[in-house]
């Protein structure tokens, strides 16, 4: 396949020698004359052990060139990589500045060419910028409509600075965000060589799986050092500790607890996040990320409630509010903290928990009903129907398989707030609202 490579930055290089190594026809562009003489005698522009050895290779061998001239470089190929640069302005904000640019350059190639072209996104962007800046420079400059005359996909770089080609040759996988099912069988194919998952999502979802995992990696990276800062005045060695932590493969590094729903709850997580929190302070140790955890929960049922206020209905029925499904447990439970909520906000509900309800009547929790939230349980009712019979609005707020049966048997003015997204394949909706979906 014949490529054109705009920006030769660390991605830019890096991707171009890989893919000329891989046996495609490459022509790296940037606006600076010295990077491009530098590629075309041979050398790289960029210091990382092993590239320059690369570029040699693949200029010698005739499968990388450099330009300055993007106009050429289009036409000559089939498909353009955008690799330059996206730095932050003083108030966050993303600098497009080069995007543009390059998507101008391009868009002005693609008024005269006939071939349908792809353009491939690999800097890094906010989700909706190729819906929002690329698409509509491109359209502007090139005359042409995306998804007729040129294509247009993201695929996130995810290479580190120090291991770059191995990251390329060995990634987690290989991310395509495309709209149309012909593009991304064209961009699949750069990648045929690559042993690693291969996965295609849609253009917003892949432009935000790159955001998620920069941002999980710093927090990592500074959960482990508040950890550590903890266990230094404790006289505990935090690497000792860590090196155990992460030979939980079942829920620490692992996709549990990794699904977006509704706040944690139950006997442990609130209860051990304010002791150590109590600790640090004890230890004159501040833990900023630590301390948000309690109150980003508490925002999250904070925003159930403004879900259901915003519907304006006042009759609301609940159908599950023990910490989970199959448990009677309901120590801190964040449906209890909903339910009373709504309650002082005179909301009329009524309660249906098959687990509750057997633990009323001789559960390990039977006390705490009786003696904590007896307003709570006077307001549960016997069965699910009883409770679709008197709501405006059903909120989900747990798994119970039970549940999945209320699809069929709702009114068509009823709506359903979910908390656990019950029914995987519903998004929002007149009808429907999920709380992270």
């Amino acid at each position: 396949m014949k490529l054109s490579v705009f920006g030769l930055g660390y991605v830019g290089c890096v991707s171009a020698a890989c893919f000329a190594k891989e046996g495609h026809e490459v022509t790296g562009v940037d606006v600076s004359s010295t990077k491009v003489e530098i590629i075309n005698s041979g050398k790289s522009p960029i210091v990382e052990a092993g590239i320059s050895e690369l570029i040699g290779e693949v200029v010698t061998a005739g499968r990388l060139r450099a330009t300055s001239d993007a106009a050429d470089a289009v036409r000559s190929s089939e498909v353009s990589l955008v690799c330059v640069g996206t730095p932050s302005n003083a108030n966050g904000s993303l600098d497009l500045t080069y995007v543009k640019r390059v998507c101008q350059e391009i868009g002005a190639a693609l008024e005269a060419k006939r071939e349908r072209h792809i353009v491939v996104i690999r800097s890094t962007m906010l989700p909706g910028t190729i819906e929002s800046v690329v698409v509509p420079t491109l359209e502007a400059h090139s005359g042409k409509k995306a998804g007729e005359g040129f294509g247009v996909c993201i695929n996130p770089e995810f290479l580190r600075e120090g291991t770059s080609i191995k990251d390329f040759y060995a990634p987690p996988f290989t991310l395509i965000g495309a709209d149309e099912e012909d593009v991304a069988a064209s961009v699949r194919r750069l990648y045929s060589a690559i042993d690693a998952p291969l996965l295609v999502t849609g253009i917003k979802a892949a432009e935000m799986v790159k955001y998620t995992c920069n941002c999980f990696h710093a927090l990592k990276v500074s959960f482990a050092n508040e950890i550590g800062n903890i266990c230094k005045g404790l006289g505990i060695d935090s690497h000792e500790v860590m090196d155990v932590f992460c030979q939980d493969t079942k829920l620490n590094l692992s996709p549990y607890y990794l699904k977006p729903g509704f706040a944690f709850g139950g006997s442990c997580l609130p209860k051990d996040l304010r002791a150590i929190n109590y600790k640090a302070k004890e230890l004159d140790v501040d833990v900023p990320v630590l301390s948000s955890i309690l109150q980003s929960n508490r925002q999250q049922i904070e925003r159930a409630v403004e879900m259901v206020l915003r519907t304006g209905r006042k009759r609301i029925g609940v159908l599950g509010f023990s910490f989970k499904a199959g448990t009677d447990d309901l120590r801190e439970s964040p449906m209890v903290a909903l339910i009373e909520t709504l309650i002082g906000k005179g909301m009329q509900l009524a309660i249906y928990d098959h687990d509750v309800s057997l633990a009323r009547l001789f559960g390990a929790n039977k006390q705490y009903i009786e003696q904590e939230i007896p307003h709570v349980s006077q307001l549960m009712r016997a069965s699910i129907s009883e409770v679709l019979e008197s709501s405006e609005v059903l909120i989900i707020g747990n798994k119970a398989d039970e549940f999945r049966e209320i699809k069929s048997q709702l009114g068509n003015n009823q709506i359903v707030i979910d908390l656990v997204r019950l029914f995987d394949t519903e998004t929002s909706s007149e009808k429907y609202q999920g709380i992270c979906w």
